[in-house]
């Protein structure tokens, strides 16, 4: 994998790219929020070589860093598109965990049309219509939260609450200790994000997925109400849901080579 850096006006974004020669589809892996490229680990050993392969630190997060919190959900959706221009990355495949979710469907939003294909792995949908106001009010007042919860706990639940194996707790646990010691980087990079997905939900637009698609969700998942939120999504839209047997909200971590074969089912789906 070659690492590039992507400059925009608010911080330069690291990103990491194994580009193919040919028209096929190219994976685009976006990690979660405090998650960084680490995550999709076990997928891009598996992919590279067989697709073009994108993954990238999202804006704020570990070597994308320093960086200006002011950004919407669709100015973080015209970066991408402008690195997988840069690099000649064609008929993407967004495959998106938690928080890189909903920058898929950000996406699919502003740039209809361009999506080959959509994974959402463990996130949710954008739509208004799926969240109550008190669950909006609550994602935009989390930053104080974070900031003076003791940090020994927030590391504790951030690690064993996302995933069920040792290697998906461990990875997570790495992936935070990038903000050791600097709590209040990582709680301003929590609210933010929050932040952003609250005001992404509450501009009420349709987000819809205009590509084939495909919702993996945990069975184990306890981060907020994620296996509801994919229930509804898959009940609404007909989107195929495809449930991971004892794995939490990093199930791409926990079952690697589960959600590697449905993955690669609808990429070969769309060749």
């Amino acid at each position: 994998m070659r690492e590039g850096i992507y400059e925009t006006p608010r911080g330069a974004i690291h990103y990491w790219v194994d580009r193919l020669d040919g028209d096929g589809p190219s994976l685009a892996f976006l990690p979660g929020l405090t998650a960084d490229h680490r995550l999709f680990d076990r997928q891009v050993a598996y992919f590279a070589g067989k697709y073009s392969v994108f993954v990238w630190d999202a804006p704020g997060h570990a070597a994308s860093w320093p960086f200006e919190l002011d950004f919407t959900l669709m100015d973080k959706a015209g970066w991408l598109d402008g690195i997988l221009t840069a690099e000649g990355l064609k008929r993407p495949v967004i495959v998106g965990q938690s928080m890189g979710g909903y920058v898929g469907q950000a996406y699919a939003q502003r740039f209809p049309g361009k999506l080959a294909g959509f994974v959402s792995i463990d996130s949710a949908p954008l739509q208004r219509r799926y969240v109550t106001a008190l669950e909006i009010a609550l994602l935009k007042r989390m930053e104080p939260v974070y900031r003076h919860y003791p940090w020994k706990w927030l590391l504790k639940s951030g690690t064993e609450g996302v995933a069920t194996t040792a290697y998906g707790r461990g990875l997570m646990r790495d992936m935070m200790l990038t903000y050791d010691g600097d709590q209040a980087r990582y709680a301003a990079l929590s609210g933010h994000g929050m932040r952003m997905l609250a005001e992404a939900m509450e501009a009420d637009l349709p987000y819809r997925i205009d590509c084939p698609a495909l919702l993996i969700c945990g069975t184990e998942d306890r981060a907020g109400s994620c296996k509801r939120y994919s229930r509804a999504w898959h009940r609404q839209t007909g989107i195929r849901l495809e449930w991971i047997e004892g794995a939490g909200h990093n199930s791409n971590t926990d079952r690697p080579e589960e959600v590697n074969a449905l993955i690669e089912e609808l990429i070969e789906s769309i060749r």
